[in-house]
C-alpha cells in the first residue's frame, strides 16, 4: 500500500516534520510505500483562483494540482500532519486540501458533488499544539478538527478515517524525551493500523 504524508509547518526542523518523518519511517518498515509532500518544502501555492472553481463547465486542474493528483492518484492511505495556529490547520494545508482534493479528484463522480471519488482510502491524522490537550477538548477546537477532517471532509471524499492522534503541550523547547515519547506514539499508531 502508498501512503501520502502531507504535511505544513515553515520550519524544516519541527515537531510536526519530525513526526511526519516518524510516520514515513514507520509505515516503511510495515513494508508499504510513502510519498511525502512537505507543502513548505516544495512551494505548494494554497490560494484557490476563480477559474478553479467548478461552474457551467468542469475546468481542468492547474498545473501544480494536476501534479499532485499524480502523485496521489494510487494512495491508499492519506496521513495529514498539522499543527493547531488560532485553533485550526495551517491555511498552508487548507489550501492544497481546497485544491487538491477538489471536485474531479476526490468527490465529484458523475457531475455531482455529493458522490465521493476515493471509496475504500483511508484517512488518519497527527495534530499538535503548544496548549494542553485538555484546554484544546475544553475550548472545541479539537472536537471542531474532527468534525472538519475526520468526519465531513472523510465523508466527502468516500475515506474512512482510522484515527486523529494530537499532541497537546508541544512548544518549541520540549524535552527530547518528551519528542521521542511522541514519536514512539507516532510509531505504535502506525503499527496498531498497518504492521503486519
Amino acid at each position: 500500500m502508498k501512503h501520502a504524508v502531507i504535511f505544513a509547518h515553515p520550519r524544516a526542523r519541527s515537531f510536526t516534520a519530525a513526526v511526519a518523518e516518524a510516520y514515513a519511517g514507520a509505515v516503511r518498515a510495515c513494508g508499504d510505500m510513502v510519498e511525502v509532500r512537505d507543502l513548505y518544502r516544495i512551494g505548494f501555492d494554497p490560494c484557490l483562483r476563480a477559474e478553479e472553481i467548478p461552474g457551467e463547465a468542469d475546468p481542468a486542474p492547474a498545473p501544480d494540482v494536476a501534479a499532485e493528483r499524480e502523485r496521489l492518484k494510487d494512495c491508499g492511505v492519506f496521513a495529514l500532519v498539522y499543527p493547531f495556529w488560532l485553533n485550526a490547520p495551517p491555511a498552508m494545508l487548507k489550501g492544497y486540501l481546497d485544491r487538491v482534493f477538489g471536485f474531479g479528484f476526490a468527490f465529484g463522480g458523475e457531475g455531482h458533488s455529493f458522490n465521493p471519488l476515493l471509496g475504500g482510502r483511508k484517512l488518519i491524522s497527527f495534530t499538535s499544539s503548544g496548549a494542553p490537550t485538555q484546554w484544546v477538548e475544553q475550548t472545541g477546537a479539537l472536537a471542531a478538527e474532527q468534525t472538519l477532517f475526520d468526519r465531513y471532509f472523510a465523508a466527502l471524499c468516500g475515506m474512512t478515517t482510522l484515527a486523529h492522534v494530537h499532541f497537546g503541550g508541544v512548544v518549541n523547547g520540549a524535552s527530547p524525551s518528551f519528542v521521542k515519547a511522541r514519536l514512539g506514539d507516532v510509531e505504535r499508531t502506525v503499527i496498531k493500523h498497518f504492521g503486519r
